[in-house]
C-alpha cells in the first residue's frame, strides 16, 4: 500500500508574516509594561489569523488582531475587534489598524 499517494496535501494557512508580528509585538509589550494586558494567543486557521489579548488567562480575550485576506481588497485584511464583536478598526496597513491602541482613555464626568 502506498501511503505517500494516500495523504491529501497539507491545507495552506493564515498566518502572520515576520513585520506584522513584530507590529503586533511592539504594541502587546507597551501595553503589558502598562498593566493591562498579560496574556496571548496566536491561531493560524485556513481562513485567517488571530492574534488574541487576554487581560488575564481567561475564556474571552478583550480584543482580537485579526488578518483575513480574503477581505484584502474589499475593507482591508486588518481588523481588531473588542470583546463583544465590534470591530474598532479595519483597513489595509496594520500599523494604521493598530493605532487604534495609540488613544488614551480619558474619564467622562
Amino acid at each position: 500500500m502506498d501511503f505517500a499517494a494516500a495523504r491529501s496535501p497539507p491545507v495552506p494557512l493564515v498566518c502572520f508574516d515576520r513585520r506584522e508580528f513584530s507590529e503586533i509585538l511592539n504594541v502587546y509589550g507597551r501595553m503589558v509594561a502598562a498593566g493591562e494586558w498579560r496574556d496571548y494567543a496566536i491561531d493560524t486557521l485556513k481562513d485567517r489569523a488571530v492574534f488574541s489579548i487576554f487581560r488575564r488567562t481567561s475564556e474571552m480575550p478583550l480584543f482580537r488582531i485579526e488578518k483575513n485576506p480574503k477581505l484584502a481588497r474589499r475593507q482591508g485584511a486588518f481588523s481588531v475587534v473588542a470583546a463583544g464583536g465590534l470591530v474598532l478598526k479595519r483597513g489595509h496597513d496594520l500599523g494604521q489598524v493598530m493605532k487604534v491602541f495609540d488613544k488614551a482613555l480619558k474619564l467622562v464626568r
